[in-house]
């Protein structure tokens, strides 16, 4: 309407200017009133743990890696004081394809990291649990007195896994439903997707080689920090009274 003609490079460059950020929206689970409510209790059965007790827990999940990075969904231009957004991670312009990887954690480093075949059914579940898990937790000192955690995916509670787990006999931490914001490992996630991308997988392999290499360069002191900063995610999630939280 101005009739002036910019380049989008250029629109960018003056926008920042301004003190704005190009965004990736942050993405919650959408929790009706009764999962608002049991996280709520959850969350202050747990409110008192200290963080000796939750250094003794071993948080594990999947997550998918990408090749392609080109598209990210929509974007969003923010003030930087506005934290309700993350920043995306470089673009990677190599072709498409993905893995799925399975990692676990603890305050005192990174545990095993181990690509999931496929699609992952109750049985692969089980059986990298049973790869995994027992040399994580030695890897990981957690000592005997230790805490699994998962989530409610179905392959994780299915009847076939309770009665694995039964057997295993390991102390499993209850874990609210739709919740993923509450496991600090998604943190760790991140950062790895954020390591990886800078250095351009051409291909799958390399996507998986590059993931390995920089899962074992996580610092202790972020492992640590995570979780010692848990009891803070808590509290946040008590103040909005169960909703979803920045973390």
């Amino acid at each position: 309407e101005a009739g002036v003609k910019a380049s989008r490079a250029t629109t960018h460059r003056r926008v920042k200017e301004f003190g704005y950020s190009c965004l990736i929206p942050l993405v919650k689970p959408i929790l009706n009133q009764r999962q608002c409510q049991r996280l709520l209790t959850w969350d202050k059965e747990k409110k008192n743990w200290t963080v000796a007790q939750w250094s003794k827990v071993s948080f594990l999940d999947e997550s998918k890696f990408c090749i392609l990075y080109g598209n990210q969904g929509p974007r969003v231009w923010r003030k930087g004081t506005e934290k309700s957004m993350i920043d995306p991670p470089p673009t990677m312009k190599h072709g498409g394809g993905s893995i799925m990887l399975w990692g676990c954690f603890a305050s005192a480093c990174t545990g095993k990291l181990q690509r999931v075949q496929g699609s992952m059914n109750s049985l692969q579940y089980q059986e990298i649990l049973d790869d995994s898990v027992m040399q994580s937790v030695t890897n990981l000192r957690l000592g005997r007195c230790w805490t699994f955690q998962q989530d409610n995916d179905p392959k994780h509670i299915s009847k076939s896994t309770r009665a694995w787990l039964q057997i295993k006999g390991w102390n499993i931490l209850k874990w609210p439903s739709q919740s993923p914001d509450l496991n600090p490992i998604e943190n760790l996630w991140w950062d790895l997707k954020k390591a990886v991308a800078v250095r351009k997988p051409k291909n799958v392999t390399e996507l998986e080689a590059f993931a390995h290499d920089e899962w074992a360069k996580i610092p202790v002191d972020r492992c640590k920090t995570l979780v010692s900063s848990y009891a803070s995610s808590l509290k946040a999630v008590i103040t909005v009274k169960g909703c979803c939280t920045k973390y």
